[in-house]
């Protein structure tokens, strides 16, 4: 049968197709070769198709679609043997392609494909009328897809027109509302300017009223002065009278004087034994000592800042810290993204909190942590290492508000140096007489 097939001079194999396979014809001789495909051992396989003999039909189809058409093209061989299958599978077709009479129900792609495939007489017609019957049909079906489009869009168009009429009364009344309420405003704004007109005139009364009040306080003003001095006159006579009066009676004042001196002799004892028995301490504090002022020898962090070091230098902080009594607040966040902004909050958190607590323990300094509360999905279930307060803020105050708090609450003259990059955070804490340390100067001194 492959002798048959290979033709000779009457049979169509010396017919050539003038143009490109329809593609509806190619997936269709595709499917004719993936199914003969399976039943050809892999010796009779083009060599390029060999590596497609496992493939199940669906990826061999899908991956091998383009060699398989071209192996079709070029190889007669490979071509009779799939005819040869094609022939076994469907020989009432076959046969009707042999005979010349394509069977008036089959598809003309079917029909086409097979015409291929078996090379009958005449097959470039029935390959061409199948690309026109396609093309025809394609044709009618864009007609129809056109046409379905046409009548949607034509409902959209009347859609949109009932929107645009219904929007523009929409339109219409909500400027008609404008309207009235710009005509009640303005009502409101002349009953203002009148208003202030009134105010206005009552603003100069007073004026007016208050010239003449400030008049009459001046004269009284002189009175009272002329009245002080007439006063101080008199007290002036009282005074020398009573320095006479004291001369006169300073002679018969000497049995006086002794029972005043024994009533404070008295008055001492009991003292001195109500000091006893309350076991009262002496006195450590003296009023000197409530001024605030600062006493020779000791540094304020102000004066950190005059020693010749760099801004960026850690001994500053190490020199700042050594103050008595420093305390050191740091912003958490700021510090941590300025240093490890890679790592998850949580980490960042740990990874700080570590370090401040070996800073802590070095310098013996107060440390208080600060993190925004905001950034925080959930409380934080945190136990605070030794040394180091750890604070979060509360709902709709930020860390920065936080730690201006904590500075203000310190007293006047105590150390307080804030570790932020935040330059309002920096200009805030420093007018309320904190030092402010860049976070790049307090990861050098951790690290």
């Amino acid at each position: 049968m492959v002798e048959s097939a290979g033709g000779g001079p009457g049979d169509g194999t010396a017919e050539v197709l003038d143009r490109p396979l329809p593609d509806g014809v190619r997936r269709r001789v595709v499917g004719i070769v993936s199914d003969g495909f399976g039943q050809l051992t892999v010796t009779e396989l083009p060599a390029q198709l060999r590596q497609y003999a496992r493939f199940a039909p669906n990826r061999r189809v899908k991956f091998a679609g383009n060699a398989m058409a071209a192996a079709l093209e070029t190889d007669t061989l490979f071509r009779q043997r799939i005819g040869e299958k094609f022939r076994e599978a469907q020989p009432e077709l076959a046969g009707a392609l042999d005979s010349g009479a394509a069977p008036p129900a089959a598809d003309p792609l079917d029909v086409a494909a097979a015409a291929y495939v078996l090379r009958p007489a005449g097959w470039v017609k029935l390959v061409t009328a199948a690309g026109e019957e396609a093309q025809r049909a394609d044709a009618e079906r864009a007609d129809e897809e056109s046409r379905a489009e046409l009548e949607r869009l034509r409902v959209e168009l009347d859609h949109a027109r009932e929107h645009t009429r219904s929007e523009t009364e929409r339109l219409r009344a909500e400027l008609e509302s404008v309207k009235r309420e710009a005509e009640s405003l303005h009502r409101k704004l002349r009953s203002a300017l009148s208003d202030v007109r009134r105010g206005e005139a009552a603003l100069r009364k007073a004026q007016a009223e208050t010239d003449i009040v400030r008049a009459e306080a001046q004269l009284q003003m002189s009175a009272a002065e002329s009245e002080s001095r007439r006063l101080k006159a008199r007290l002036g006579e009282a005074e020398a009278a009573l320095e006479a009066t004291r001369k006169a009676a300073r002679e018969g004042r000497s049995v006086e004087d002794m029972r005043v001196r024994l009533l404070l002799d008295t008055l001492l004892d009991a003292t001195q034994g109500l000091r006893r028995e309350l076991a009262l301490p002496p006195v450590s504090v003296r009023p000197a000592e409530t001024v605030d002022a600062v006493e020779p020898g000791r540094m304020t962090p102000k004066d950190i800042a005059a020693r010749a070091l760099s801004e960026h230098d850690p001994a500053i902080l190490d020199q700042l810290l050594a103050l008595p009594q420093a305390h050191l607040v740091v912003d958490g966040y700021n510090v941590t993204k300025t240093g490890y902004p890679q790592m998850p909050l949580e980490k960042q958190r740990l990874r700080l909190l570590g370090q401040l607590s070996a800073l802590a323990a070095q310098t013996g300094a107060e440390v208080t942590c600060v993190f925004d509360g905001a950034e925080l999905a959930a409380p934080v279930l945190l136990a605070p290492p030794r040394g180091v307060r750890v604070l979060f803020s509360k709902p709709g105050v930020t860390a920065d508000e936080l730690i201006r708090q904590l500075v203000r609450a310190e007293p006047p003259g105590r150390p307080v140096i804030v570790a932020s990059t935040d330059r309002e955070v920096a200009d805030g804490v420093a007018r309320a007489g904190a030092r402010p340390v860049a976070s790049a100067v307090l990861l050098k001194r951790l690290s």
